[in-house]
């Protein structure tokens, strides 16, 4: 699941430049997206704590962009300021508490409910927006906004009598995670202009790191069953799922449109409904199906076009 930038797109969006898109760069974000799209499935199949997978996957992923960094010989560009380093660890433990939730909504919905609500993210921030940066709530926004709320009730099986048991307690769970992603996209707007590479790998860094003295209190360590498989897939996910893919991410963003970045950011939910149906033989009922079309459009819509309107 993709937690810009972790969750600094917006921030790498704004230095891309508007040239034809690149098709190797299409192909990197592409796959980096359905890379994302896939750890719902992975998720189910490890069996491990959510808090010794979020700080696995944060550690893994940190030290692989380090290294990354490292062979790759990149500056990180300009120095930290004195602010900045607070606030990135702060980012990241909001980050690490992120995952622990949707790893746990994961556990506790499906696969596809808990993705959705986890995509509610977007709207939170336009009708945060207002209240923490002052700005201007659009006609357009607003209404975008509605829809997406309609939508997760949709989603959520409260017409239907779904949203009961379990079910319930995965749904506030996303919406949780969704929560705290958003909180994490609004702060990294006033971290100012950091290096993407060195920006996450300093989040993921502190989310991994921020689980364990959780994990010594709560005894999340003892849950985790280490087989060979279970360790295999830690790795994919640490290394796969958040080092490469986010370095193939990134990498991918000065050759392309602005706009295309934002709507090809899509695939991720896209993909994980289809992985899930597929792997995990959990579809969307008919309700679903329409909740998750008004959740995702109203994003891509309210991503789009003039933002005045």
């Amino acid at each position: 699941m993709f937690t810009p930038g972790i969750c600094c797109k917006m921030a790498v969006m704004t230095e891309t430049t508007n040239k034809k898109n690149d098709p190797k760069s299409l192909a990197m974000i592409i796959s980096s997206m359905l890379v994302f799209g896939s750890i719902g499935v992975f998720r189910r199949y490890i069996p491990a704590s959510s808090a010794f997978l979020a700080c696995s996957r944060g550690l893994l992923g940190g030290l692989f962009i380090l290294v990354f960094l490292k062979l790759a010989r990149r500056s990180g560009g300009e120095k930290l300021t004195a602010r900045q380093p607070g606030r990135l660890i702060f980012t990241g433990i909001l980050i690490g508490i992120n995952w622990i939730l949707l790893f746990e909504a994961f556990n506790q919905t499906t696969v596809p409910i808990a993705t959705l609500c986890y995509y509610m993210q977007p709207t939170i921030v336009v009708l945060l927006s207002p209240l923490v940066f002052k700005e201007k709530l659009t006609r357009k926004k607003a209404v975008c906004a509605s829809v997406a709320i309609i939508g997760m009730v949709l989603v959520s099986g409260v017409i239907g009598g779904g949203a009961q048991g379990a079910n319930l307690r995965g749904v506030l769970l996303g919406l949780g995670a969704a929560v705290f992603y958003a909180t994490v996209v609004m702060m990294n707007k006033k971290l100012g202009r950091i290096d993407p590479f060195r920006q996450t790998m300093i989040q993921l860094l502190a989310a991994g790191a921020c689980m364990i003295p959780y994990m010594l209190l709560s005894g999340g360590i003892g849950e985790t069953r280490f087989t060979a498989r279970a360790v295999i897939l830690m790795l994919i996910v640490g290394i796969v799922h958040t080092g490469i893919a986010y370095v193939a991410y990134f990498g991918s963003m000065t050759g392309l449109k602005i706009q295309s970045i934002a709507l090809l950011s899509y695939i991720d939910p896209v993909s994980a409904l289809f992985f899930a149906a597929i792997f995990l033989k959990e579809p969307l009922n008919a309700l679903g199906i329409i909740g998750a079309v008004m959740i995702i459009g109203s994003a891509i819509v309210s991503e789009t076009g003039s933002e005045n309107s």
